[in-house]
């Protein structure tokens, strides 16, 4: 019998059939980017080499961070749907996106293209602070507060009043990311993005995790929890977490073992 030839009498063995249907195999999550051209260090969404599993990218043209976060991503709807069906006619089973801020088109683009979609982590705070002790709560820190509405959180399930807390008045993040340049200071960001926790802790009492909206900030999280000694969630935690409901471990579970199954 040839590896996918006829099995025993004739019969088809089933086991050893392999079936198409899609461009690209092995990468579950396919990443909607914006269109920009600012460093994406490790632990960034838009570098390849942050995810521990292969994903599709494709990028939506026009949409400049600017563009999306200071001006609501007003008319790039149909940009962010035409990328998003490439990425699933390539082979994506699930979408996501490199902007908290597209919370905003969650519902459109999850019925448009008809496979789960996880727009913002924002869409984390509802389930962390189930999770959270009694009287204690989700702050967000963000790239511009002067531009995160609570329109945009209820996007996300969140409650409008979620307290938040950017980093705007920084001399580096948010300046290079939202204007695209093309040199970051490492070292500045993250003061920026410290600073930002450090305020967000002293002016909001009981916050007991904190949410980064932006997808930039992953690099930074760790400096981040080991300062405000909490816990922080990202879209790196969303999207890890989104993988492995795409693409469940496999245990080898005994129904579906092709010979007998003993513990060890």
């Amino acid at each position: 019998m040839g590896p996918f030839g006829s099995g025993v009498d004739g019969f088809e063995d089933t086991a050893r059939v392999a079936y198409g249907g899609k461009a690209i195999y092995g990468a579950r999550v396919g990443i909607l980017m914006l269109e920009a051209r600012f460093p994406r260090i490790l632990g960034d969404m838009g570098n390849g080499e942050t995810w521990p599993f292969p994903v599709l990218y494709k990028v939506a043209p026009g949409a400049s961070p600017r563009r999306v976060v200071c001006d609501r991503a007003q008319g790039l709807l149909a940009e962010f749907l035409a990328a998003a069906d490439e990425l699933v006619r390539l082979g994506a089973d699930g979408i996501t996106t490199t902007c908290g801020f597209l919370s905003l088109y969650q519902r459109q683009i999850a019925a448009h293209v008809g496979v789960p979609v996880a727009t913002s982590s924002l869409m984390q705070i509802p389930f962390i602070e189930r999770v959270l002790p009694p009287g204690n709560r989700v702050g967000v820190l963000t790239i511009s507060a002067a531009s995160l509405t609570g329109e945009h959180l209820r996007a996300a399930g969140a409650e409008p009043a979620t307290p938040v807390v950017g980093t705007d008045d920084g001399s580096e993040f948010t300046r290079v990311i939202i204007n695209d340049e093309e040199r970051l200071d490492v070292a500045a960001a993250e003061r920026d993005i410290l600073a930002a926790g450090d305020t967000l802790v002293a002016s909001h009492q009981g916050i007991g995790a904190v949410l980064l909206e932006c997808t930039n900030m992953v690099p930074y999280a760790r400096a981040l929890s080991e300062r405000l000694h909490l816990p922080v969630f990202s879209i790196y935690t969303f999207v890890t977490w989104f993988h492995s409901g795409l693409v469940p471990r496999d245990f080898r579970h005994p129904a579906s073992a092709r010979c007998e199954w003993r513990a060890r």
